[in-house]
């Protein structure tokens, strides 16, 4: 996985029910794009992530 600063982070729900959780990466820790990714989430709060199966980026139109 690979992502760059103002990508959006999408995470599946892994059970019947979970929602769909959408983030913004506002810092990529490594030059070549791995994870983790610290995200802002819709509420406001900021959090490191360490994506899983269930995640994945979704680049904004340029």
């Amino acid at each position: 996985m690979q992502a760059a600063v103002g990508d959006r982070l999408v995470v599946e729900g892994v059970h019947v029910g979970d929602p769909r959780r959408t983030g913004e990466i506002v810092e990529v820790r490594h030059e070549d794009g791995s994870p983790p990714y610290l995200v802002r989430w819709p509420d406001g709060s900021e959090g490191l992530v360490f994506p899983g199966t269930e995640a994945h980026v979704e680049r904004p139109a340029r």
